[in-house]
């Protein structure tokens, strides 16, 4: 992740790392990406089950159930392991989470045992009451899904009425008192939404905004040619700083967040070089501290079978099952080659990747992405919109 509203309008500085020692267990959520422990955040996919059918979906999720779905004594089993491995957050996701029924009863574990519990959801399934259960439980946060407004939404969705159940979620999480915060999906089918999408976060003052680069994975694989062009997304990183910065200088401030291309953090800094230097010094240290990409490292997913993947897009590969050992042993065997790449894989990449000059503050980027395009997965990023001026070769 990098934080636009952090790195560019000046909202973190380097010193609020330091203070909190940079331990994840003792950072506030929004500083967990400047950790110096990297304990994993765990995406925990609870059910493959979903109500929409959206055409970028990373689970092919569907709308029928699934049968070799972890149980709730393997669920439980699951997070008093994290909790142990010092896990700071627990992402429940999907498919949609809000079709499982014992939801409240494992995000309730998980708060008990000392972990953040966080929930990604399409948001139609929130009722005014699960809200208030939820917030009862002390669920951190809820991300809500939105691909665009409401024509574009429902056509990604795959179903009419998306963009309005989204809507009531969100508004009956915001009256329970619950944060909430949108997620949005960039390709060239919505990025004209953009703009009215930063009009609807100050409309129904949501705090926060994640815009995602597209990963090449589940169904999503199959919008390979309907991703940016390098050009395209540099305006549109260009427009996301603008318009986040349009609201801090208002006095309307957002959390806003790029992710899923690291790329974004050179390319912010060399912008902030050019209009305060004395600022982009400080962005420079708080990138380093990011460290870029960390799919294998401090992020996981657990699949709903229990299979564990580097992060939620790498489905076709899975390092074991936590039906037969725990995450955590799965997570610090480094006898499987490719965890111990992942664990220190600038070391390993290919192409432009191993010759950048921003390799140590990217970290080579998404590993999905390359493989899906070429069949390596440690050649170069293709969704690395920087030029080779920009990464300092010639």
């Amino acid at each position: 992740m990098i934080g636009i509203s952090k790195l560019y309008c000046g909202t973190v500085e380097p010193s609020d790392a330091l203070r909190y020692g940079r331990q994840s267990d003792k950072l506030p959520s929004h500083l967990l990406q400047f950790s110096a422990d990297k304990r994993p955040v765990v995406v925990w996919n609870v059910t493959r089950r979903c109500n929409l059918k959206c055409i970028h979906c990373y689970a092919h999720a569907k709308d029928k159930a699934f049968k070799n779905e972890l149980s709730t004594d393997e669920g439980k089993a699951l997070l008093d392991d994290l909790a142990q491995f010092g896990v700071p957050v627990i992402l429940f996701s999907g498919g949609e989470p809000f079709i499982r029924k014992d939801l409240p009863e494992l995000a309730r574990y998980a708060v008990e045992r000392g972990m953040r519990a966080v929930v990604s959801t399409n948001g139609t399934l929130i009722t005014p009451e699960r809200a208030r259960i939820f917030k009862e439980i002390g669920l951190s946060y809820v991300g809500i899904s939105l691909d665009g407004m409401e024509e574009v939404n429902d056509r990604f969705r795959g179903v009419k009425g998306a963009f309005k159940g989204a809507l009531e979620g969100i508004r009956n999480s915001q009256e329970a008192g619950i944060k909430v915060g949108l997620r949005f999906t960039i390709n060239k089918l919505n990025v004209g939404e953009i703009p009215r999408i930063f009009d609807l976060v100050e409309e129904l003052n949501v705090p926060r905004i994640c815009f995602y680069h597209l990963v090449y994975a589940g169904r999503g694989s199959k919008l390979i040619e309907e991703d940016l062009s390098h050009e395209e997304t540099r305006a549109v990183v260009d427009l996301i700083m603008e318009r986040t910065k349009d609201l801090h200088d208002r006095d309307k401030p957002k959390e806003v967040l790029t992710v899923d291309n690291h790329a974004d953090g050179p390319y912010l800094y060399l912008r902030l070089l050019k209009e305060d230097p004395e600022r982009a010094k400080e962005v420079l240290e708080l990138l380093k501290m990011n460290e870029g990409n960390s799919s294998g490292r401090g992020i996981g997913c657990v699949s709903w079978d229990g299979s564990v993947h580097a992060d939620q897009f790498w489905r076709h590969y899975s390092f074991g099952n936590v039906r037969q050992r725990p995450f955590s042993e799965i997570w610090t065997d480094t006898s499987n080659d490719l965890m111990k790449r992942l664990k220190d894989k600038k070391k390993y990449v290919k192409g432009r990747c191993a010759l950048c000059k921003w390799l140590d503050i990217c970290a080579g980027n998404f590993r999905v992405r390359p493989e899906a395009v070429t069949g390596d997965l440690w050649a170069a990023d293709p969704a690395c919109f920087l030029t080779d001026k920009e990464i300092g070769i010639q």
